[in-house]
């Protein structure tokens, strides 16, 4: 199985209590979900390779460590995946952000891709795949694999909210990927929402319905 991280600081969790409240707007949403894809990062990113190269302070001469390599690229699934991205982005300015589209079909509740773009070479970096929710953990099973099949090795997810189900399948399809998680939720409703949860993450972020 793959690494699991439940996040648990007061911050993430105070956070993701105002994201549930069905009476939190658009603006005030969005602005969250930024905010906890920043504070999520800076967790999930704290093994990004470093390499130490001389700097000159205004004292003296040192040797001192920057990020190494090819460094980060983000891998948004579109389109809930977009409100995480603006988090990170601030931390780690100069990460390539690709894109990867899929929607669930409101019958089958299977994933469905429709868009991949991304950075190249994309085998050298280390990809962090978003999506605000883990619900039935298909779409990002699957869009991990389309990841995979295009070079991508050194992958992690990162979600705000996570029903068990999805976890669990992620955990089987990719075991060698590092899952990042808000919030554990109890389980998924009949039409494969996420329970308590917080709605449709994406109508939120963008104010549609």
């Amino acid at each position: 199985m793959g690494q699991v991280y439940i996040n648990t600081h007061p911050l993430v969790q105070h956070k993701i209590t105002l994201l549930r409240d069905k009476s939190t707007g658009t603006n005030e949403f969005r602005k969250l979900v930024g905010e906890i894809g920043m504070l999520m990062a800076y967790e999930a990113l704290s093994d990004l390779p470093t390499k130490e190269i001389e700097v000159e302070t205004p004292i003296e001469k040192c040797n001192s460590p920057v990020i190494a390599g090819r460094k980060l690229a983000i891998v948004p699934i579109l389109r809930a995946g977009l409100g995480m991205v603006d988090g990170i982005l601030s931390l780690v300015p100069t990460a390539k952000v690709g894109h990867i589209g899929m929607y669930r079909d409101p019958r089958t509740h299977l994933p469905v891709e429709y868009y991949c773009k991304l950075p190249d070479p994309i085998e050298e970096r280390t990809i962090v795949v978003t999506d605000p929710m883990l619900a039935t953990g298909g779409s990002a099973a699957d869009a991990i694999e389309q990841i995979k099949k295009k070079g991508g090795r050194k992958i992690k997810f990162m979600c705000i909210i996570a029903a068990p189900e999805g976890l669990k399948l992620l955990q089987e399809k990719h075991p060698d990927v590092q899952i990042y998680v808000g919030h554990l939720d109890r389980q998924l409703n009949d039409n494969a929402y996420i329970m308590p949860g917080l709605g449709d993450a994406g109508d939120r972020i963008f104010g549609t319905k």
